[in-house]
C-alpha cells in the first residue's frame, strides 16, 4: 500500500514534469483500476482498454487533482465513469435462444436461462443509476460502502435507492411473467 505522503510526492513529481513518477502510481493502481472496469463492463479487453483511458485522462486532469481525497479514490471515480461510458457506447445486446439446441441442455440449465433472460428484460427498464446499484451490490457483490463510494453516494442513500431498485425490478418481474402466462 503506498502512503498518503508517497502519493503526493508522486504527484508533485508527475506535476513538475517526471512523468515516470507517474508511472509509478499506474503501476501501483493499475490492477484495482482494472478489476473495477471488469465488473461494471464484464469483457476483459473492454476493461483494459477504460482503465487504461482512465489512467490518461486522470494524468490530463491531474492538475485539478485537489487533493481532499486520496488520489485513489479520485482515479478510482474516473475510472468508474469511462467503465459506465463504455457500457452505455458498447450496450450488449441480448442474444436469443436457440431453439435447436434446447434438447442437448438440462432442466435446469433452461430454467436457470429463462430466469436469466426474465432478469436481464426487467432490467432494462430500471433507470442507469439503479439498475447500475443492482449489478454492483447483488451481481458483483460490492459491499454497499464499496458501491457508494464508486458511485459517488451517501451510503444511505444508496440503501434507499437499491430497496427501491429492488422493488421496481420485482413489480417488472411480476408485469413481464403475467404479460408471458398470457400468451401460453
Amino acid at each position: 500500500m503506498i502512503s498518503l505522503q508517497q502519493e503526493n510526492e508522486l504527484i508533485d513529481q508527475v506535476l513538475a514534469g517526471k512523468e515516470e513518477a507517474y508511472a509509478r502510481l499506474v503501476n501501483h493502481y493499475q490492477s484495482y483500476a482494472y478489476t473495477i472496469a471488469l465488473k461494471i463492463l464484464n469483457n476483459r479487453p473492454e476493461a483494459e482498454e477504460a482503465a487504461q483511458d482512465g489512467f490518461i485522462k486522470a494524468f490530463h486532469y491531474l492538475k485539478s487533482f485537489n487533493r481532499k481525497a486520496r488520489f485513489s479514490t479520485w482515479l478510482y471515480r474516473i475510472i468508474f465513469n469511462t467503465a459506465i461510458s463504455y457500457k452505455r457506447k458498447h450496450k450488449a445486446v441480448l442474444e436469443s435462444l436457440d431453439h435447436h439446441d434446447r434438447g442437448a441442455v438440462s432442466a435446469d440449465a433452461l430454467e436457470a436461462q429463462d430466469k436469466g433472460v426474465y432478469i436481464a428484460r426487467a432490467m432494462e427498464h430500471l433507470n442507469e443509476a439503479d439498475r447500475l446499484a443492482i449489478q454492483l451490490f447483488y451481481i458483483r457483490e460490492f459491499s454497499l460502502e464499496e458501491v457508494a463510494e464508486m458511485t459517488g453516494q451517501q451510503v444511505n442513500t444508496l440503501k434507499v435507492r437499491v430497496h427501491r431498485a429492488r422493488q421496481r425490478l420485482a413489480d417488472e418481474l411480476t408485469r413481464i411473467l403475467k404479460a408471458e402466462a398470457l400468451t401460453l
